[in-house]
């Protein structure tokens, strides 16, 4: 009797090692199976596998590494969501538009940039492979191209008012200025921020415009967008720190060297005192506050854990702001939702 209770022991506990090791290997081949998923159909991905002939000005347009869209995108979504009446939703027509607008306005702006910056792409080793610098496209194509999406921008801009439509145009220069602006300053990373956030003040110049909706959030918000531009481009510009200081490029990440940690302390300081103004101006409730301080924490982490001598590390972080931009704007939306019982 005790050997065959022994045995049934034995055979139990055979079983349950064996269950856990069926369970732990199907967890393994289902999260290798959701990586490969999301390899197989992510930007860079699509790029590589589309037609031979448009490739290249896919890739001047920058579609492989979207981040940089969608670091121009959650300004404009932070802006629509506070500017939204309290207990609704954000605009759904007007992400659509602002977010078809960041793709078109990013992807020109790359162009320009790379117009601009082609003599000096060559000779850095992250870029020297960029269509125009490495000859794929000419001149001539590029500008075609540009041609194109700043029709399709012009487009975008055309539905919305007046105001707004005024604003937009004025973005421009600053378009058009920034690649020069790193040729002559070591805050190029200060003309970026007020390009890439110009979307916060066009659309809340048309959301409230002759409306309800009081506008005194807008321009904390674009301070606040600007300093936390100068955060993140900063990581991002340490990348190619080395090439620059031999070719002649100026940026913050050369102008604060080893002080760069408490550089972009301050900046973050900056940015989130900015949008606790930007949301007592709107009448935010608890949830954009939470929001926020999980946003600093991942500021903090940024900055706590970089490597700026590191460039794959820099790159990591750079992306990593596109989990802050979401993070930030549920903050906004739950708190609006909350409004009404307040």
């Amino acid at each position: 009797m005790s050997y065959y209770i022994f045995s049934r022991k034995i055979l139990s506990r055979k079983f349950s090692i064996n269950f856990c090791k069926y369970i732990s290997s199907s967890v393994e081949v289902k999260k290798f199976s959701i990586n490969q998923f999301v390899k197989k159909f992510s930007a860079s991905e699509l790029v590589k596998k589309s037609p031979e002939p448009i490739q290249p000005y896919l890739y001047l347009m920058r579609l492989d590494k979207p981040i940089g869209t969608w670091l121009l995108y959650w300004p404009c979504t932070w802006s629509i969501a506070l500017a939204t009446p309290p207990g609704d939703l954000p605009s759904l027509y007007m992400l659509t538009l602002f977010g078809t607008g960041s793709i078109l306005m990013r992807s020109a702006g790359c162009v320009i940039n790379d117009l601009w910056d082609k003599d000096f792409d060559k000779r850095v080793e992250r870029t020297k492979n960029r269509p125009l610098a490495s000859g794929r496209l000419t001149e001539k194509q590029a500008i075609g191209l540009l041609g194109g999406l700043l029709t399709a921008s012009l487009g975008i801009l055309l539905q919305l008012n007046w105001l707004s439509i005024a604003v937009g145009a004025s973005s421009m220069a600053l378009v058009i200025g920034y690649p020069l602006a790193k040729r002559y300053t070591y805050w190029p990373q200060f003309i970026l921020g007020a390009t890439l956030n110009w979307g916060v003040l066009i659309s809340g110049c048309h959301l409230c415009f002759d409306s309800a909706v009081s506008s005194s959030y807008i321009l904390p918000l674009y301070i606040s967008t600007i300093c936390y531009t100068m955060v993140y481009d900063t990581i991002y510009s340490h990348q190619d720190k080395k090439d620059d200081i031999m070719i002649g490029v100026k940026s913050t990440a050369l102008k604060f060297g080893d002080k760069t940690k408490e550089w972009l302390s301050g900046f973050s300081a900056i940015t989130m005192s900015g949008l606790v103004l930007s949301g007592y101006m709107a009448d935010q409730t608890w949830p954009y506050y939470l929001a926020i301080l999980a946003t600093s924490g991942h500021l903090a982490w940024q900055i706590k854990t970089v490597d700026i001598n590191n460039s794959e590390d820099c790159w990591k972080k750079f992306k990593s702001n596109h989990y802050l931009g979401a993070l930030l704007f549920a903050g906004i939306v739950a708190g609006n939702l909350l409004k009404n019982n307040n």
